[in-house]
């Protein structure tokens, strides 16, 4: 719950973080350095390897690497880091013993070993539509910052995106070519100045 000792600090520090919410694994100390890393459920192949890549990297230099453990981007970046070695904590929009999607349930058992799994909802909670934006607010609440991949400007990374800068957290994004529908949201948030242009786990990290 929200007054116990162990309720991770950056996420007190949002406007409306969850009361209580519900683990698997254990936080420690080096979580308070955590990157989340989000983007569409049909990444290109240059996405796929971009997200391996920078999480990777990231995960090497001892930064969590946080994301939704959906299809595609978040698949990517979970496996990625564990892959390294590093840690993971997956922010899941179902109770815990709904695993969603169901393929995923490998990744789900080793993040629960190694990293942590949360969740605001309570179990048996099925993931319906309207938990994913709940859900998003936490995976940028946890995080110093929100990488996004690749995504339309409809994408729930936009929201989390959205979340991440209402939180005053940093939001980066890879750019994509010019007229590729993935690469539109990233390349507007760019644009905007809404997002820091990266490259690299070291853009990141500087």
């Amino acid at each position: 719950t929200i007054n116990e000792k162990d309720y991770p600090h950056l996420l007190k520090k949002i406007y409306d973080p969850p009361i209580l919410f519900y683990i698997l694994g254990e936080f420690t100390e080096s979580d308070q350095y955590s990157i989340a890393v989000v983007g569409t459920r049909q990444p290109t192949n240059y996405g796929k390897v971009q997200a391996e890549k920078i999480s990777m990297d990231l995960a090497k230099q001892g930064i969590t690497i946080i994301s939704g453990m959906a299809r595609g981007i978040d698949s990517i970046a979970h496996n990625a880091a564990l892959k390294s070695g590093g840690r993971t904590i997956a922010v899941i929009g179902s109770g815990l013993d709904v695993i969603y999607p169901a393929e995923n349930r490998k990744l789900f058992e080793k993040i629960a070993e190694t990293g942590v799994v949360v969740s605001e909802f309570t179990l048996g909670t099925k993931p319906d539509a309207q938990n994913f934006p709940r859900r998003n607010r936490i995976i940028s609440g946890l995080s110093l910052g929100v990488i996004v991949i690749e995504t339309a400007t409809s994408g729930g990374a936009m929201q989390t995106a959205a979340f991440a800068l209402d939180q005053n957290r940093e939001v980066f994004a890879l750019p994509g070519n010019v007229g590729a529908r993935l690469s539109e949201g990233t390349n507007i948030l760019i644009q905007k100045s809404e997002a820091e242009l990266i490259t690299s786990a070291e853009d990141v990290i500087n």
